[in-house]
């Protein structure tokens, strides 16, 4: 069980790295919050959105808070799993071959247009995400940990860039989309053209080491049976609804769970309520939907089949029995 005291001290680590992006980053407060919430559950990140809105800024912003080690992939339609991966190189001074790490072996990797690569470089990412390691020549490597890929694209453009299959998708946690600023924030984004590059002055305010210790904490926030239920019973939702084809796996309801438990985290509660569930599975379950042809046919989207699954699906109120779980755990 967390403590009140650890739980602290994760609320105050979020907090600087939000700040810290903030000097960056005008009036994207809960995409922020949302890629803490990923962060704090070691899950993967996919930033959706059309071309201008700052979302390789925003992912840039976030590497350069955290302590680890970065990588970037831009992706290309040349680009090899090779180039991904890395791959052995002989070595002509000890006549042996020897590996050479390509980009993944990072602790945060940074792929920009990540629907740029071929699917057969796509699928080089699969292992590393879901399982954190990587198979070359025969021989599998651990990743780095903590181990996170902030992954960009533009959802518009379709000429010279490949759809990411269900199963590279499902690997994500949760995908964002970041939405045009306002004209306040637009004005914000004038002003700030005045001032010195504050991306380039960014510098890391949470350590790797610590991140681990926060993510062992986040899975000890408290869930009551009565949340684990219902987030179940989202799931199943999913697959039992006339307009979807292919509904939420078990990676998924595992990934909601989690992502519950972070959003609780960060905000400052030990225990979860079904408002932290309610409020993560619109980003966690939508983009893993798979909607019946006719369905999409009738202008059927993922967004608002999960809308009305949260609506239907009956949300339990006990709080006072996770208050006393908690106490008498």
């Amino acid at each position: 069980m967390v403590t009140p005291v650890e739980i602290g001290n994760v609320l105050a680590a979020a907090s600087r790295i939000r700040e810290n992006v903030e000097r960056v980053i005008v009036g994207k407060d809960h995409a922020v919050t949302l890629i803490l919430i990923a962060i704090l559950c070691e899950g993967h990140v996919l930033i959706e959105d059309v071309p201008g809105i700052g979302k390789t800024t925003l992912a840039k912003a976030i590497a350069r808070s955290l302590g680890c080690t970065v990588r970037r992939i831009q992706s290309t339609p040349d680009l090899l799993p090779s180039d991904v991966t890395g791959t052995h190189v002989f070595n002509q001074k000890t006549s042996e071959f020897e590996f050479r790490p390509g980009p993944i072996m990072a602790q945060l990797v940074l792929i920009d247009e990540i629907n740029r690569a071929t699917p057969r470089t796509q699928s080089a990412l699969l292992e590393a995400m879901e399982e954190r390691q990587i198979t070359v020549d025969g021989e599998t490597m651990a990743m780095p940990r903590p181990f996170l890929v902030l992954a960009t694209q533009n959802p518009i453009e379709l000429e010279g860039t490949f759809p990411l299959p269900e199963a590279q998708i499902d690997r994500f946690l949760i995908r964002i989309k970041l939405g045009y600023p306002s004209s306040e924030e637009d004005r914000e984004i004038l002003t700030r053209l005045t001032e010195e590059n504050q991306l380039d002055a960014l510098e890391p305010v949470l350590q790797s080491a610590d991140l681990l210790e926060m993510q062992r904490l986040v899975r000890r926030v408290h869930v009551a049976e009565a949340t684990k239920e219902y987030v179940i019973n989202l799931a199943h939702a999913t697959r039992s609804d006339a307009a979807v084809e292919l509904g939420a796996s078990p990676r998924a309801m595992v990934q909601l769970f989690h992502a519950a438990q972070a959003r609780a985290a960060v905000s400052g509660r030990e225990y979860v309520q079904p408002d932290d569930v309610k409020a993560m599975a619109p980003y966690v379950l939508s983009h893993r939907i798979v909607i019946k042809p006719q369905s999409r046919l009738r202008g059927g989207i993922a967004e608002d089949i999960v809308d009305n699954i949260l609506e239907s699906v009956p949300v339990p109120v006990e709080q006072e029995t996770q208050v006393s779980d908690i106490t008498n755990a």
